[in-house]
């Protein structure tokens, strides 16, 4: 008898304690080492050949990014996941820089023989409550390819650079459907193609995503897992638009609150313009959270291998840009 009440009490307890999470802790719980490894694993093989943006191999990287999204059942951004789009530049030894803004192509043409690159961003959304505001996590997918004249390894995997960001974007996404709440924001999860070769995808994007306007925040990811200094295994940047001092508020509670294994390094800066896929949306004057975790030997070399990552450091890097996504998400006011 006493063994039965025993049973019961525990079973009531395990009921109650699972009805007290939160819908935010629910999702943070799905967010591990498995995960990341498995999406890494996969984009920085030897198969993909360093996945270079306008390549059949950048291509099947974005066709397995897409049937993710797909798995982990976002909706597709007006109904597509794929959104083709074209780069130029001149022909001629004297190359101009690729330009992906519609604009841009009447003068390349105009100058004569031009070079086309085609590309494709992946896109998948959450719906909110407020069908006009928008908030966006993003990466960039692509990265250096294949250089044949190298002698031996000539593979560019991009492990760190950036196999460890598309990771994150991946991982928020499944938290929060795995939360079973709508949030307050439409919530686009976005992977860049042609950041390589010049922040192509996300420029498209902000030239031509109608409500570019509504976008209230945008949190970017490159190279997520890495030791800059060995010394320091915790350590990672934390870049955000000045003017927006909730950002820093709501990591500095978070690493607090949940005990994440992280000393960022909290750089505020008024106009967030140069070094990855964030100057895009700040020259569109939207505010940005940026996680990166600074340079190391293995930078654009091909020596980036999935081995060489600091897999816990990622996983709770990508644990504090989920509760930043949720607060961007849903946080009233900001």
């Amino acid at each position: 008898m006493h063994k039965n009440i025993f049973a019961i009490l525990f079973f009531t307890f395990c009921i109650l304690s699972v009805q007290a999470q939160t819908p935010v802790d629910k999702g943070l719980q799905q967010i591990n080492k498995n995960n990341a490894e498995a999406v890494i694993s996969f984009l920085a093989s030897d198969e993909l050949q360093g996945r270079e943006a306008g390549t059949r191999n950048g291509s099947i990287a974005g066709m397995y990014l897409a049937s993710c999204f797909k798995e982990i059942g976002l909706q597709p951004l007006n109904g597509a996941y794929l959104h083709p789009f074209a780069a130029w530049q001149p022909a001629g030894k004297a190359r101009s820089g690729w330009e992906s803004h519609p604009d841009s192509l009447p003068a390349i043409q105009s100058k004569g023989i031009y070079r086309s690159l085609p590309l494709r961003n992946v896109l998948g959304v959450i719906p909110g409550t407020r069908t006009d505001e928008f908030v966006v996590v993003g990466a960039h997918y692509d990265h250096l390819g294949i250089d044949e004249l190298i002698k031996g390894d000539g593979i560019f995997n991009g492990a760190d650079d950036n196999a460890s960001g598309v990771s994150a974007v991946l991982q928020i996404a499944k938290a929060f459907k795995a939360s079973g709440s709508k949030p307050l924001r439409t919530v686009i999860f976005a992977l860049w193609d042609g950041e390589e070769k010049g922040l192509l995808g996300s420029k498209y994007f902000t030239a031509t995503f109608p409500q570019i306007k509504n976008v209230k925040s945008y949190l970017n990811f490159d190279m997520i897992g890495r030791n800059n200094n060995e010394a320091k295994p915790q350590h990672v940047v934390f870049f955000y638009t000045a003017a927006n001092k909730a950002f820093e508020q709501w990591l500095r509670a978070d690493v607090a609150k949940y005990k994440l294994r992280l000393q960022p390094d909290y750089r505020a800066w008024d106009n967030p313009v140069g070094g990855s896929d964030n100057g895009s949306f700040a020259k569109a004057g939207i505010p940005i959270l940026w996680y990166h975790t600074d340079g190391h030997p293995d930078y654009h070399q091909p020596t980036d291998e999935p081995s060489r990552l600091n897999w816990d450091k990622l996983v709770e890097i990508t644990k504090a840009a989920y509760l930043n996504a949720w607060n961007m998400a849903n946080v009233e006011q900001y």
